[in-house]
């Protein structure tokens, strides 16, 4: 087991990539804490993965509330003794035009995304130094750290900042042997991308099929999505790997969609 013991906090975890990589990392021996905005939904998480042998447990985590991120974390240390491994999972997605699109909604989506990161960063780390240990943090990016697409300015604009608050973390961290780097994939069918799938067909007033073959896919090698359970994998990669070698990168899994 590539994670025994180690205690993971994974941010919208109820759900989507989040929930897959929960479940793999409790597979590999990780004490998995589901984060999420809704309870009920963390705690059903927690007890399906207890439920197939593993270990975790559900807190409450809107990842913009200072208070309530802190005591998330304060719950998981109780619960499990410290922090090794932060995934900063939680997004959403909001689709318009820059011209179109509302003040209110573009800090909303930089909230969520960049807010959030610095947030459970921060009260991760600080559990980390404490431990004496050292520790993961992997943020989840996208290939859209690294491009832009239309439609999706705020979106754009918070995962190319999560590049740099990871740089900026593996830099400050390694004092304390604590790494830092970010999953960038391409689209990946999760009801996110899905709902985004309609969104914009009406946009660009193409077909939704279009949307996938010419918009979401046109630049991979093969036509394929990148899968929740290819994220997972190199989740697992980045949180076992042991020394400082590999911190402050980005590993895009996109189908080459993105090469760099």
């Amino acid at each position: 087991m590539q994670l025994k013991d180690k205690v993971a906090v994974i941010t919208g975890s109820a759900s989507g990539i989040g929930k897959e990589i929960a479940q793999e990392y409790a597979k590999e021996g990780a004490k998995v804490v589901i984060a999420d905005l809704v309870l009920e939904a963390a705690v059903k998480t927690a007890e399906e993965i207890k439920a197939a042998g593993g270990q975790a447990i559900g807190v409450a985590m809107n990842v913009t509330d200072e208070a309530q991120v802190d005591k998330g974390i304060a719950d998981a240390v109780a619960a499990f003794g410290g922090i090794d491994i932060l995934i900063s999972n939680a997004g959403i997605q909001i689709i318009s035009p820059v011209v179109d699109l509302s003040l209110d909604n573009w800090k909303k989506m930089l909230a969520i995304h960049l807010d959030g990161a610095f947030l459970t960063t921060r009260a991760c780390m600080r559990e980390m130094v404490k431990g004496g240990k050292g520790g993961s943090i992997i943020y989840m990016g996208s290939v859209h750290s690294h491009e832009g697409s239309p439609l999706k300015a705020p979106y754009v604009a918070a995962k190319h900042g999560l590049v740099g608050l990871a740089k900026v973390v593996a830099k400050e961290g390694a004092k304390d042997k604590i790494r830092a780097n970010v999953i960038c994939p391409g689209f990946v069918r999760t009801p996110l991308v899905d709902k985004q799938i309609p969104e914009q067909a009406k946009e660009l007033n193409i077909s939704e099929e279009d949307v996938i073959r010419k918009v979401m896919l046109k630049d991979t090698v093969d036509g394929e999505f990148t899968t929740v359970a290819d994220v997972a994998r190199t989740a697992i990669f980045l949180a076992a790997f042991p020394t400082n070698a590999l911190t402050g990168q980005s590993i895009v899994v996109s189908h080459g969609w993105f090469m760099q």
